[in-house]
């Protein structure tokens, strides 16, 4: 599941239409921080109250952070915690100090969301103890806004090895790429290779590589070439932003065409399967023009020196030598180079010139 974070510091209101269209692409869940101030806790009851209703009303998941005092101030504790539902929301994310019996109760009544860094394999063994009922139990890494505070990628791995052994989902954080959370606007991710990332780029390195089930925006906005990116993503197709190096408008719109990776992926290229297929070029000569080094991400066209190769699209991923035969016609940009090894045999990708 994808989702997204909603600060209640400002207005629901004033984030409404974010939600909305964060919905419309496929959005499904609401992360939001119930750490209420002392001086007007009044004020983030209704927001919460607001969010919950629109949560409920988009169908989707509502799930805030929430500590003693902030239960405090909504006028529940931990045993009527769960008349929060009435509010639209689908349970909380407990951090550390809550005892394992009244974690194992709660899960009874609704989703909780566990501290994924500090859980140990010790803490959930004496909350099955209490009767914890495991399908309503996830693991929730933290963000980290400051930079070089993010965590270190094998240490994620082991323990989140350890939270499915357990039968337990995980969720992390992607920074977003539009508005950033202050104070300091440097991105939220749960992994530090993931500080300066895209936000699509993020997303597959935890969905492909790590096997991460649930995967929220940390900041509390997106661009929206990124929102175009998992709307296509959806729809079974990888949007590649490419600079062009031909000024040939006739050529760049019929690159732009929806292709697939061949079936039999090769290693140092994706093979456009409808260039020679279906004559994605047509059937003139193609002149051999700026046969150039190919670095990783390159968009090149053999040309008619290759024979029956002549026409055939191809994108590198990896550096490649200059070849009197290839024309090089683009270059996808730096932000979606992470992108290229996540297309494998028979995806389908687009090209958008920028």
């Amino acid at each position: 599941m994808l989702g997204i974070s909603v600060y209640l510091s400002q207005s629901v209101a004033s984030q409404e239409a974010y939600i909305r269209k964060m919905k419309e692409h496929g959005f499904g869940s609401i992360f939001t921080s119930l750490h209420i101030p002392e001086d007007n806790p009044a004020v983030y009851r209704d927001e919460l109250m607001h969010l919950g209703k629109l949560a409920r009303e988009l169908d989707m998941e509502l799930i805030p952070d929430i500590s003693p005092n902030s239960l405090r101030h909504l006028g529940c504790t931990w045993e009527t915690a769960d008349t929060l539902l009435g509010w639209g929301l689908s349970g909380l994310r407990v951090d550390y100090g809550v005892e394992p019996q009244t974690i194992a109760l709660l899960s009874k009544k609704m989703k909780v969301a566990l501290n994924a860094s500090t859980l140990t394999q010790e803490e959930i063994s004496a909350m099955k103890a209490h009767g914890l009922n495991a399908g309503s139990v996830e693991a929730w890494h933290n963000f980290y806004p400051r930079p070089e505070t993010g965590l270190e990628r094998e240490s994620f791995r082991e323990k989140n090895r350890m939270l499915r052994n357990e039968g337990i989902a995980v969720m992390a954080f992607v920074p977003g790429d539009g508005t950033r959370r202050g104070p300091l606007f440097q991105g939220l991710p749960t992994l530090e290779d993931h500080r300066f990332s895209s936000p699509f780029a993020a997303f597959l390195d935890l969905k492909d590589n790590e096997g991460v089930d649930k995967i929220l925006i940390g900041d509390p906005g997106v661009s929206e070439t990124a929102l175009q990116q998992f709307s296509a993503y959806r729809d079974g197709v990888f949007y590649l932003r490419a600079r062009p190096f031909t000024g040939d408008q006739s050529l760049l719109e019929t690159l732009a065409a929806i292709q697939s990776n061949r079936q039999d992926s090769a290693r140092d290229v994706i093979r456009s399967m409808e260039s020679r297929m279906y004559a994605l070029i047509g059937s003139k000569n193609v002149p051999p023009l700026n046969t150039v080094e190919r670095v990783t991400g390159s968009i090149t066209i053999d040309n008619e020196r290759y024979g029956r190769y002549q026409g055939e699209v191809q994108i590198t991923k990896r550096d490649l030598s200059a070849d009197e035969k290839v024309n090089v016609v683009g270059r996808i940009i730096e932000e979606d180079l992470p992108l290229l090894p996540f297309i494998k045999g028979g995806c389908k990708f687009m090209l958008r010139w920028v």
